[in-house]
């Protein structure tokens, strides 16, 4: 179950990105994953009453870096980035390897390798949460586009989350669940579950109600990324019995094309 001293908020940010302000109940601390721009993370602070100590950047692009000189009590802040994006971030604190955990906030956070969007991009876990903070390399109903890496890499990428427990919820980096969805209708699988959640991302998106985050059962159901190695869509493909990476990287091709 989710952890009851951490509450996580989903802040909108430019047109479509998310961050997500983490805080811990207890303390009144607080960390950011990502900072597309920094007012309306300020506005989430104010709104919780909770001090910022912390930052996450899951990888180099502008639209996730860019609002950090504009964070209140920058000097005395934690940035944490991986090592082998060190070179394109922001000055990091702590510059961490591969696979590598660190505590924040009274509790562990587990970094994970995902690269293929960009090479150096890492996920967040934190499992006192169910949370994942994935930025864009697993998203709602996609994948970040392959910028850098390979279909190889984004596809070990998205099998090390979707190892995770289906309950995690994934906090991905933008809204695009309603594009995605419409992508993965053309592709002709005969998926119930994807036609229930089609229908509820149009209901979310009419309100203005964000679809992020998901939970990682729900990708696992219906995002055609996370579901190369499933008969099904293979058939629908007309890739009976291909390789997954084969089927991943034909996905990710009419993706691009869309």
């Amino acid at each position: 179950m989710p952890s009851a001293v951490l509450e996580i908020v989903t802040v909108p940010c430019l047109e479509d990105n998310y961050a997500f302000v983490i805080g811990n109940l207890e303390s009144k601390e607080a960390a950011v994953v990502d900072v597309p721009e920094a007012g309306p993370i300020k506005a989430a602070l104010k709104a919780k009453g909770w001090t910022l100590t912390t930052v996450l950047l899951t990888h180099h692009h502008w639209d996730h870096v860019d609002g950090l000189a504009d964070l209140p009590n920058l000097e005395s802040l934690v940035v944490v980035g991986a090592q082998a994006d060190a070179h394109r971030l922001p000055d990091l604190t702590f510059a961490l390897g591969n696979d590598q955990s660190i505590s924040i906030l009274g509790h562990s956070v587990q970094t994970f390798d995902v690269s293929g969007h960009t090479v150096g991009h890492i996920a967040f876990y934190i499992p006192a949460a169910d949370a994942i903070f994935t930025g864009d390399s697993l998203m709602a109903m996609g994948c970040g586009r392959l910028f850098e890496g390979t279909p190889a890499q984004m596809w070990d990428s998205l099998q090390k989350i979707s190892a995770l427990p289906g309950e995690t919820l994934v906090h991905s980096g933008h809204e695009y669940t309603a594009t995605n969805v419409q992508f993965a209708l053309t592709l002709g699988e005969d998926n119930p579950d994807l036609a229930k959640r089609a229908a509820a991302v149009t209901a979310a998106r009419a309100k203005g109600t964000p679809t992020v985050p998901s939970t990682l059962a729900e990708e696992m159901a219906t995002n055609p990324f996370l579901r190369a190695d499933s008969p099904p869509l293979q058939s629908a493909l007309g890739m009976d019995g291909a390789d997954a990476l084969a089927v991943f990287t034909e996905i990710r091709t009419r993706r691009n094309n869309f």
